[in-house]
């Protein structure tokens, strides 16, 4: 599981990380001193867990948790006790105080693993693969055949995501980078954090925007050497 940790004390955050490395089923992925910085970060990498501070300047971390996608799961580090009920409040996977016991950290893993291991179930039982042009999409309790040359664009929202397909938009419980794995790389590009596009219906571009039929999909700055590299001169070469 890829995780971060965020906490505005320099000692707790070196604490966690020992944990973190001590654990074989952790992929530490980076660590932040404040929740800002946490959150951009989170916009362009996949994290499954977060160790989480309550009690820091700014951006506090039961505000943070709230704004987090319920397949990023939580647990709470703090040195006071009396925020346990709050951390229920945002379904935190569990609360560690500090300082943090070695077993109690452990305890808190297995129970992450185990929860984490459900959303990826829930995830697959929305997408059931079929063939190489096409797969098959629950949504409002059916499942619909998408050919995937149908397929204008996908948008992530959240823990959801809208297959545009031309006159029609499909909404599947599944994140966006989950479901970009499950499509074929030859046409599908991610450009931005929460968009994929179909390269074959790109009608037109600059150097800030896609334009596919009468939609406008901005281009992300850290997306847009690949776009260029995948798409633009992949064409030229050819």
């Amino acid at each position: 599981m890829n995780c971060i940790i965020v906490d505005d004390e320099p000692l707790a955050r070196e604490a966690v990380e020992l944990l973190v490395k001590d654990n074989a089923q952790l992929n530490l992925a980076g660590t932040f001193n404040n929740a800002s910085a946490a959150s951009e970060f989170i916009k362009e990498h996949s994290v499954d867990l977060i160790f989480l501070d309550i009690q820091m300047p700014g951006i506090t971390g039961i505000e943070f948790a709230k704004t987090i996608s319920r397949r990023t799961l939580i647990i709470f580090t703090t040195a006071y006790s009396e925020y346990a009920l709050d951390s229920y409040e945002v379904d935190a996977i569990d609360y560690l105080i500090k300082p943090i016991e070695p077993a109690s950290f452990g305890k808190a893993i297995d129970k992450a693993v185990a929860y984490h291991s459900l959303l990826l179930q829930e995830e697959k039982e929305n997408i059931e693969p079929a063939a190489d042009d096409y797969f098959f999409v629950k949504s409002e309790r059916k499942y619909f055949k998408v050919n995937f040359e149908d397929i204008l664009f996908v948008e992530g929202l959240k823990d959801y995501v809208i297959l545009q397909l031309e006159g029609q938009r499909i909404i599947t419980r599944i994140n966006l980078k989950a479901m970009y794995e499950l499509l074929p790389k030859r046409i599908f590009l991610r450009v931005n954090k929460s968009y994929v596009v179909n390269t074959a219906h790109i009608g037109a571009f600059d150097n800030n925007d896609i334009f596919i039929k009468n939609y406008e999909i901005g281009i992300g700055s850290s997306y847009r050497d690949s776009f260029f590299e995948e798409f633009v001169m992949h064409k030229k070469r050819k």
